[in-house]
């Protein structure tokens, strides 16, 4: 881009980025792109001399903050000892001709490929550097930190840094500078494990891939279950034609369905873990790696079950706007006068409503507590104990909330032969199949013989060891400290 992201005014009315102090360490860029601008300004702010170099430093000088020098790239090679090399792959061929200058010098590699570059080329970026340069020492950082990270400060961005490379002290003088721009280095090993760092960036959302198809095959089923039972059934029993529903009724029928069964499946694989801890009689093997695969997903899904559960309260906001609903209260109006009933209140069905409402916005407040704490700046601030009792307790309380709210919402409706539209059962019933599953497994847990042996477990004793375990004689304080 010819426009910077900062502008030169912008950048010299920061006092933070005045001249450089004499004795500061000297950094070098080769490069004038986005990039190159932003990590200059950020070298600078850090407290840097930053020595730009340029194949025309007089036409991109003022693109840069004033404390940095921008001169021809040969003299920049030769005032620094590390010099970040911001440039594309295509173009690390013209460098060659610096090749004395940069002799025993250390160079960043910034550079990241582009997806299909990713897949045809077997060599990273940062080897190929290497090999180009085989007299320098190639580290490879700072790939996976975008422009704008550099110039809001690490507090708006990811702080992890991984950098790699085979020179040990190399990498520390990389990481020393890292950690005074204010990130956090993260030696991930030797230079041959730039292709993974370097392929970092590439994915899109790599955690979310496998909730997000999960969410949308129940929401698919769910919805295809409902049109069937309240839009399809009327239509082929009846000749009504009841399509109008799609858009929004059967959205709405289908999202707390969703919602509640993604928010059983976050709590179902910790129940299988203990049950399957319980069953080897030990802590020491290793989970399946499908059990363990759904582990990890568990904040992801959660997350979806919230989205879906607020995406559910706005649809049901915008119920009574319909048009539909409007036509649907004039003829009840009408029904009634037409039939003299002078009075329609029915005591069960408004205490189940007023029941059923309440349940569904306590179950609401829950999980926005959930969602809100597992966002990484909330749960830092968390100790263990405090992180645990949020998302497992109150996660259990949102969950049995979420049952009592459907099982109001269908109170005596399974057992009516009306509900049962082309021979399948209402819809809540379906969802309420995993939820109490994990219900009746967690309070199985809580009896004495049950909890006292995983306890056990989990505090290293195995079934078939010769050495004799005892639990400290506060069982129930040995449970909350633990977190092996």
């Amino acid at each position: 881009m010819d426009k910077p992201l900062i502008s030169r005014r912008l950048v010299d009315s920061d006092g933070s980025l005045a001249e450089a102090a004499s004795g500061a360490p000297k950094v070098g860029i080769l490069g004038t792109g986005d990039f190159a601008r932003s990590l200059a300004t950020r070298l600078v702010r850090s407290g840097f001399s930053v020595v730009v170099g340029s194949r025309n430093p007089k036409r991109t000088a003022g693109l840069f903050p004033s404390a940095a020098q921008v001169v021809f790239q040969a003299e920049a090679v030769e005032s620094s000892e590390v010099i970040f090399v911001a440039v594309f792959r295509e173009h690390y061929s013209s460098l060659c001709g610096l090749s004395g200058q940069l002799a025993g010098k250390i160079l960043v590699d910034v550079s990241n490929p582009t997806e299909q570059e990713h897949l045809q080329l077997r060599e990273s970026n940062a080897e190929y550097l290497a090999a180009l340069f085989p007299t320098c020492t190639v580290v490879k950082a700072f790939n996976v930190i975008s422009a704008w990270t550099l110039q809001a400060g690490p507090r708006d961005g990811n702080r992890q840094v991984p950098i790699c490379g085979d020179q040990p002290e190399a990498k520390r003088v990389v990481s020393e500078l890292a950690h005074a721009m204010g990130f956090t280095p993260v030696d991930v090993g030797s230079l041959a494990a730039a292709r993974e760092v370097e392929a970092r960036p590439l994915h899109l959302f790599p955690s979310w891939k496998v909730p997000v198809l999960l969410a949308l095959g129940l929401f698919v089923f769910f919805y295809a279950y409902n049109l069937t039972r309240d839009v399809l059934q009327p239509y082929v029993r009846e000749g009504k034609s009841k399509f109008y529903k799609l858009p929004l009724s059967v959205v709405n029928t289908s999202l707390p369905c969703v919602a509640y069964v993604l928010l059983s499946l976050v709590y179902l694989p910790g129940v299988l873990a203990a049950a399957l801890q319980l069953w080897r009689g030990t802590k020491y093997r290793r989970f399946p790696d499908w059990l363990d695969h759904w582990l990890q997903h568990r904040k992801q899904i959660g997350l979806l079950s919230f989205f879906c559960a607020a995406l559910h309260a706005l649809y049901s906001v915008c119920l009574p706007v319909r048009v539909s609903y409007r036509y649907d209260l004039v003829n009840l109006a009408l029904k009634q006068v037409l039939t003299n009933k002078s009075h329609l209140w029915v005591e069960e069905n408004v205490w189940r409503m007023e029941i059923y409402l309440s349940l569904g916005v306590l179950a609401l407040g829950t999980l926005s507590l959930l969602a809100v704490t597992s966002l990484p700046s909330i749960a830092n601030s968390l100790n263990w104990r405090e992180f645990s009792f949020v998302q497992s307790s109150l996660g259990f309380v949102a969950l049995v909330l979420s049952t009592l709210h459907t099982l109001t919402y269908g109170w005596t409706r399974a057992f009516e032969e009306s509900h049962y539209k082309f021979y399948l059962p209402p819809t809540f019933t379906l969802t309420l199949l995993v939820p109490c599953l994990v219900i009746l497994a967690k309070a199985l847990f809580l009896l004495p013989c049950v909890s006292r042996r995983l306890a056990r477990i989990r505090r290293g004793w195995e079934k078939d060891s010769a050495v004799k375990f005892t639990l400290p004689v506060d069982h129930a304080l040995g449970q909350k400290t633990s977190h092996l």
